[in-house]
């Protein structure tokens, strides 16, 4: 039963549930106990297909090691090793893939761009702004940003790249994207890595806020549009620019919403560690 419970329990968070929660919008307005949720439902659906191939293992096993008790616990036994190791494989392809892109990147960048105060600044006409993230991380902007570009809005979109590079917004991207391509399409759901992406742009976006306002954040957005960033970087005019805009003017605090967002996560962990992982470690220590 609890092999069951675990199996199922890992398919609804791996899709149903990211699905449903891509519906609703309203959550966009807590996007930092919003983010908690995400990572609280990958890490729940990651633990809950570990935990069903290994609970059937030992439930076949039981102290009895006979050879037939083995060839059955074989099977699940190898598919948690297959999600394993899937992980692992996505981790470094992923891991090498963006760092790799942003090494090079960055030379380029240190060869062609000037160096002000901190923030790379590009030779080229075309408005745009972006960051690299890493250990040797950058802020980089166009001589047309620089130019179309007020003073305040300038300020605001560096604002915008730096609360990227201070939060580490690339890992947390980084994590979902592994798990998305871990698996097939058919098991996984890309709402998740969708809605995270979204999410690490409003949290930049209200970083900024806090200290140049909305007014600038959304007139540089404006004069940003329609300029591509490279790979493997994080743009201030990036996903879902039409649902920033209205959060941006949305300064309410929404505590309330907040609380039950966290406690939702809270409950997407504890709870399943409490009526279906404990009993299997209490059969373990029986065994």
């Amino acid at each position: 039963m609890t092999t069951l419970v675990l199996a199922a329990l890992a398919m609804v968070l791996a899709g149903p549930v990211p699905w449903a929660l891509s519906r609703l919008p309203s959550l966009r307005r807590t996007p930092r106990a919003t983010m908690v949720l995400w990572q609280a439902i990958a890490l729940a659906a990651v633990l809950a297909a570990l935990g069903a191939g290994l609970s059937f293992v030992t439930a076949r096993l039981d102290g009895h090691l006979s050879a037939g008790a083995w060839a059955l616990a074989a099977i699940p036994l190898c598919l948690t090793a297959l999600v394993v190791g899937r992980l692992l494989l996505s981790g470094h392809r992923v891991g090498t893939q963006l760092r790799d892109l942003r090494r090079r990147h960055r030379d380029l960048v240190d060869l062609l761009a000037d160096d002000r105060d901190g923030v790379s600044v590009l030779d080229h006409e075309a408005p745009t702004a972006y960051c690299l993230p890493g250990l040797r991380s950058r802020v980089v902007v166009s001589r047309g940003a620089v130019t179309s570009l007020s003073a305040v809005e300038l300020d605001a979109v560096l604002a915008h790249e730096r609360a990227h590079l201070r939060a580490r917004h690339d890992l947390v991207l980084e994590a979902f994207t592994v798990l998305q391509q871990a698996f097939p399409a058919v098991v996984t759901s890309r709402n998740a890595l969708d809605e995270v992406r979204l999410l690490v742009e409003v949290l930049a976006d209200r970083a900024a806020r806090r200290h140049h306002g909305a007014r600038p954040l959304i007139t540089a957005f404006g004069a940003l549009t329609g300029t591509a960033a490279p790979q493997a970087t994080l743009a201030a005019s990036g996903v879902g620019l039409r649902a920033r805009l209205d959060l941006l003017l949305d300064e309410r605090h929404h505590r309330l919403q907040a609380a039950g967002v966290v406690a939702a996560a809270i409950g997407v962990l504890v709870l399943p560690t409490l009526l279906v992982v404990l009993p299997w470690l209490t059969g373990l220590r029986g065994t």
